[in-house]
């Protein structure tokens, strides 16, 4: 975070040219601000900010949050997900507050894929920025939100369930329009009915619910 106090300015050449300093975060007036998607988060412990010699602030406080997202996976596992992460300053409206990106969509995205390695299930694949204002109770609130995008990397699942699953099915077919007996057929496919049960079972907790809006307690 970036703004500007000018009653909190000094000349440093009255002050053996000093033109910067630390100070604990309470110490002036700070923007507070809230991420609206947000669920549980662990805040950070760097609660100071710099303080220029011409009334410039700049507070950078890294905390991990936790957000809330809606998935649709009627694709998966060739999936994109996007998920917004919303900043708003609900005590200050917009005639008080205005925020503003402090870099575009492109260079945060640029550093984003420079410091976070997404080696996991999903990839980090675009990111944009929009800046509105949200109306409630006839004011307007200044609101930043990020939308982020990801792509899952299906190689996992094409492993362990779509190739495994296509095997067991052919299989199947070979078996039953092949020249083996009755008898034979019957126990081959309970054998496959079995081997698709255990696959199912064990696949059950990595694969995501069916439900594309799943159910959330609150309003």
């Amino acid at each position: 975070q970036e703004w500007e106090n000018p009653f909190a300015t000094w000349n440093p050449q009255d002050f053996c040219n000093i033109s910067e300093v630390v100070l604990p975060l309470d110490t002036y007036w700070s923007p507070p601000i809230f991420i609206l998607e947000r669920v549980n988060g662990q805040n950070s412990d760097m609660n100071y900010v710099a303080l220029m010699h011409n009334g410039s602030f700049n507070s950078t406080r890294p905390f991990q949050v936790t957000l809330t997202c809606t998935l649709m996976i009627l694709k998966f596992p060739f999936d994109t997900q996007t998920c917004n992460l919303s900043i708003a300053s609900f005590l200050y409206p917009v005639t008080d507050l205005v925020m503003k990106m402090r870099r575009t969509a492109s260079q945060s995205m640029k550093d984003s894929q420079s410091l976070f390695l997404t080696d996991g299930e999903w990839k980090f694949t675009n990111l944009s920025i929009i800046e509105y204002t949200e109306i409630m109770d006839d004011k307007g609130f200044s609101v930043i939100t990020y939308m982020i995008s990801m792509q899952r990397r299906p190689t996992l699942y094409i492993l362990n369930l779509i190739l495994p699953t296509c095997a067991l099915y052919l299989l199947d077919m070979a078996v039953l329009f092949g020249p083996s007996s009755l008898e034979e057929k019957i126990n081959f496919q309970i054998a496959i009915i079995l081997g698709s049960s255990m696959l199912a079972v064990i696949l059950n907790n990595s694969l995501p619910t069916s439900s594309n809006k799943p159910p959330v307690i609150g309003t």
